[in-house]
């Protein structure tokens, strides 16, 4: 936390999170990517695709087996962080996305990449829980981050079709206007 933290918080530095591979998705369980203990190291194998600010990041904190062959397969994740510079880590493509232009989204590759096993985040094991913990509160604000910008459309839609003329009245005054901008009401209100 001393080391990483106060970076993080200046700005200094940028991180990113990765756990999503080609052919697991963000399926935990079978994920590929390996670090495997040599003496105070973990050698690191692997790949990771759709990481956000995966170009621009510093640290990575990284999803993988430190046991690939623990039963059940969760129990075998662990999080580690590999910095920018490490000898074997390399950044693939900057992959094109529809929006959210400041975050870059990319392809990581781990190929031996020495870490130092001081930099495993908490219990060896333990990444799957430590995840899980966190990603239901990380995907709540998004939703909630989609059904208020829905509601922000919807008002600035409703501000439209009051000043908005056609055929000598404002076009909030159609029925059919009217049937659509209540649907819409009523499904942003659901979510």
């Amino acid at each position: 936390k001393k080391r990483f933290l106060p970076k993080f918080v200046s700005g200094e530095w940028i991180s990113a999170i990765a756990m999503t591979e080609p052919g697991a998705g963000s399926d935990l369980q079978r994920i590929s990517t390996t670090a495997i203990k040599d003496g105070s190291d973990y050698i690191v194998n692997g790949q990771k695709t759709f990481i956000t600010n995966g170009i621009l990041s510093d640290v990575v904190i990284v999803a993988c087996k430190t046991n690939p062959y623990a039963n059940p397969p969760h129990k075998g994740v662990s999080l580690l962080i590999i910095e920018r510079g490490m000898e074997g880590f390399t950044r693939g493509r900057k992959l094109d996305k529809v929006g959210m232009h400041s975050q870059d989204t990319a392809e990581l590759i781990f190929e031996d990449v020495r870490v130092p096993a001081t930099n495993l985040i908490g219990e060896e094991g333990m990444g799957f829980a430590y995840l899980m913990d966190k990603l239901q509160q990380e995907r709540l604000m998004t939703a909630i981050g989609g059904i208020m910008a829905a509601r922000d459309m919807l008002d600035l839609t409703l501000k439209y079709v009051k000043e908005r003329e056609a055929f000598g009245r404002p076009i909030s005054r159609f029925q059919n206007t009217q049937f659509k901008l209540a649907e819409i009401a009523t499904q942003v209100e659901i979510g």
